[in-house]
């Protein structure tokens, strides 16, 4: 049989299982290219180097620097920073949405939508809207955003890559904002006035999963809140921390249910309510500490003779359960601290919540001090130690889930920022390649233990490198084979008489189309030799067709199959259709933009 019959046969076997996925789409790439070089139409030396391009190394380590900034805190930082800085809550809720956008393209845009969903939500109940008319626009913000730059997201970045394959110039950094920043702008608009009208309004469930904790924070000498009353600090509303005790230092009785003007001083310890990354956040962030942590950490340095690394500490929820020795004492009585080495950042009861109770003021026995709360069947604990002595927990209590990585350093945010910033300033002015850029930054964040090397790889999102790499090396055989010119022959004799308007607008349906069955990378490295091939065909300059295939592979909003679509999906409950009313509406708004600016930037 023909090389181009088993290229276009492949090709066909390719589509149908990207688009039904009935193999996960790394494990389709991976086959695709064994199928590629058992029939011999590729070289191995040639199908081995696209794992070590510069595409795949740049996407592995923007996946790192993106962890490195999340674990620093710095984009939560900037949301902060915009809702304790805004006055008028719908004002808040658009420039929440704006940020997104910005902070999106440079950024993963799952990562940013994940950072900013609890932030939006709060900020549409203080706008007086349910929140399902705003996760939505959150999710369609950070795909708009990612449009931008060439690291906006990965699917620019596997079409950049992939240019040069084919003896084009990859995309320049900022070359996407003609056209990214218009249609972000309108996007933008369409998500301020027009969506709202068209979302549902449906009670949410953004705490679903979402425990709130008890937890006793001490503030500390020199911290932020030292003079402060307690609706000057702004726990409640810029870190969702409800306040339900303060003791006095050196007293032994708490102040229950405290009034906002209450005044904090060095060495008084609040009794504070809020989910996991919001403690974590005001603890990093205004100089509080955990005095249980503060010893376990002493007991620990001891045990090792020197300081533990922030990399050898765990974060683990833990449940008691029935038969445990600890049910019916207190943390204190039990000595937990000194016979597990480990400490209890905070307590969660599934019994009582001040909010769902309904309590104006809570009773004192809600809210006792953690070291003097009675254990029971159920009660999770806030548990932070060494792995080691996580481990030995298991007699007694039974860990749920591992929330190491939502540990936030805000002291390293700085350090963080300058090495990201440095990495796109760098390889955004040509001064070196992106690739050497980010692998540089992500070898200095190492080193200076921005991040553990363990979590490091674990951030990597392995199926989208490897089926990046798979699918540049048969975008290679589909040229070098002479496929490409036989399918671009056959369709520039169909698309010939649509003229190169036509061509452009054809293009960017049919990839919007194919983004909505598989994956967006998928999507983009099908259609990029077709539109390049066609357009060649036709006489025309290939690199608007490939400026509309990127950003029609980018903007994906007609299904929540888009990963952060997905992490609204269920927040909002939202339903299939909910997208479909309301993405289809900003598909046709980016697509009107794309068809009327491309031109003029990149003509035929």
């Amino acid at each position: 049989m023909e090389p181009v019959t088993l290229i276009l046969i492949l090709f066909v076997a390719a589509l149908v299982l990207f688009a039904t996925e009935w193999l996960p789409i790394d494990v389709t790439a991976l086959c695709l290219l064994s199928a590629l070089l058992v029939l011999g139409l590729i070289q191995p030396k040639v199908a081995f180097a696209s794992f070590g391009s510069d595409t795949v190394i740049t996407l592995g380590s923007l996946f790192i620097l993106t962890r490195v900034l999340l674990r620093a805190g710095v984009i939560e930082w900037i949301g902060m920073t915009l809702t304790r800085r805004a006055r008028n809550p719908t004002a808040l809720l658009r420039g929440l949405l704006g940020t997104v956008a910005g902070v999106s393209a440079f950024t993963s845009n799952t990562a940013t939508t994940a950072v900013f969903l609890p932030v939006v939500a709060s900020a549409a109940r203080r706008a007086g809207f349910p929140a399902s008319r705003a996760l939505m626009p959150l999710a369609f913000a950070s795909i708009l955003g990612g449009t931008i730059t060439v690291i906006g997201t990965s699917t620019n970045l596997v079409i950049s890559g992939a240019l040069p394959t084919i003896g084009l110039a990859p995309i320049g950094f900022f070359e996407l904002a003609w056209v990214g920043v218009p249609c972000a702008v309108l996007g933008l608009l369409y998500l301020f006035f027009v969506a709202p009208r068209l979302l549902p309004a449906r009670d949410t469930e953004l705490a679903e999963g979402l425990r709130a904790y008890l937890a006793d924070l001490t503030v500390a000498p020199g911290s932020l809140l030292a003079g402060l009353s307690l609706r000057e600090s702004g726990l409640g509303r810029d870190y969702g921390l409800t306040v339900v005790a303060v003791r006095r230092a050196g007293s032994t009785d708490s102040s229950y249910g405290p009034g906002p003007d209450l005044v904090l001083q060095e060495g008084d310890t609040l009794t504070v309510e809020g989910q996991t990354q919001r403690i974590l956040a005001g603890k990093t962030a205004l100089g509080v500490v955990s005095r249980s942590e503060q010893k376990q950490l002493a007991l620990a340095a001891a045990e090792v003779g020197g300081p533990t690394r922030p990399s050898d500490v765990r974060l683990v929820e833990a449940v008691v359960m029935p038969g445990s020795s600890l049910l019916g004492r207190t943390l204190r009585e039990s000595r937990f601290r000194e016979r597990y080495g480990t400490s209890v950042l905070g307590l969660h009861r599934r019994s009582r919540t001040l909010e769902r109770a309904g309590a104006r003021r809570p009773n004192a026995s809600m809210v006792e001090r953690l070291g003097h709360t009675r254990l029971q069947i159920g009660d999770v604990l806030l548990v932070q130690g060494s792995a080691a002595r996580i481990d030995a927990l298991g007699e007694h209590l039974v860990v749920l889930g591992d929330l190491t990585e939502q540990v936030r350093d805000l002291r390293r945010a700085p350090l963080a920022l300058l090495l990201f910033g440095g990495a796109v300033l760098a390889g955004g002015l040509g001064l070196v390649p992106l690739a050497v850029s980010a692998l540089v930054a992500v070898a200095l964040s190492l080193a200076l233990r921005l991040i553990p090397p363990e979590e490091a790889y674990r951030s990597i999102e392995w199926p989208i490198l490897v089926l990046v790499a798979c699918m540049l090396a048969f975008g290679t055989a589909f040229e070098s084979t002479g496929a490409a010119k036989v399918l671009t022959t056959a369709l520039s004799g169909v698309l010939e008489p649509l003229g190169p308007y036509g061509l452009l607008a054809a293009l960017f349906a049919v990839t919007v189309a194919l983004t909505q069955p598989m994956s967006n990378q998928a999507a983009a490295l099908v259609m990029l030799p077709l539109a390049v091939g066609t357009a060649n065909a036709l006489g025309y300059d290939p690199r608007p067709f490939v400026i509309a295939v990127t950003v029609a592979a980018s903007n994906s909003f007609i299904t929540p199959l888009e990963p952060s679509c997905m992490l609204v999906y269920g927040p909002g409950r939202y339903t299939f259709l909910d997208f479909i009313r309301v993405g289809a509406g900003l598909t046709l708004v980016t697509f009107v933009a794309a068809l009327l600016i491309i031109p003029r930037v990149w003509p035929f």
